[in-house]
């Protein structure tokens, strides 16, 4: 079992594949399954530090379109219910999020509320590009900083 494992994270970490793995684990990731694309992104630069950028941006890219199908997923969840109740649904619980629109994906990079939070704002019909961007931004941040820091408190290049 451990020569398999070994093989399969020699594979995983080569280039071609390396950031095609990071794009799928933070695209799946970034949806209502709990899942984190964070080790994924850091084992790639680990092994190949000269895809640093790359592992991130591919991330981003995958983590904040995840992102847009929570809100998609949301909207949808949206639209069922407002036909199945015959009346359209009253969010005044949701005020607070209302109230910070579309910058409140500002905040999707958090842990357990993150990904909801994509889907509330597709239920609230948060403008879509706007939450993207905001998504975006959160999401690029949260890689450049957790794999900085992890890079910080564990330098080296791992040799298998």
């Amino acid at each position: 079992m451990e020569i398999w494992m070994h093989q399969l994270l020699q594979w995983l970490a080569l280039p071609q594949f390396g950031l095609g793995t990071v794009f799928v684990v933070s695209f799946v990731s970034a949806t209502l399954l709990p899942m984190g694309s964070e080790p994924a992104v850091f084992g790639l630069i680990k092994l190949n530090p000269d895809l640093y950028w790359p592992a991130i941006a591919v991330a981003t890219l995958g983590n904040t379109l995840g992102g847009g199908v929570s809100w998609w997923m949301g909207l949808g969840a949206h639209k069922v219910v407002d036909k199945a109740r015959g009346h359209h649904t009253d969010a005044r619980a949701l005020a607070w999020l209302e109230r910070f629109g579309a910058k409140a994906c500002l905040l999707s990079w958090l842990p357990v509320v993150g990904d909801p939070l994509c889907a509330v704002a597709g239920w609230l019909k948060l403008p879509f590009w706007p939450c993207m961007a905001y998504m975006a931004m959160g999401k690029f941040l949260r890689y450049l900083v957790m794999t900085s820091v992890l890079l910080h408190f564990m330098p080296g290049h791992l040799d298998f």
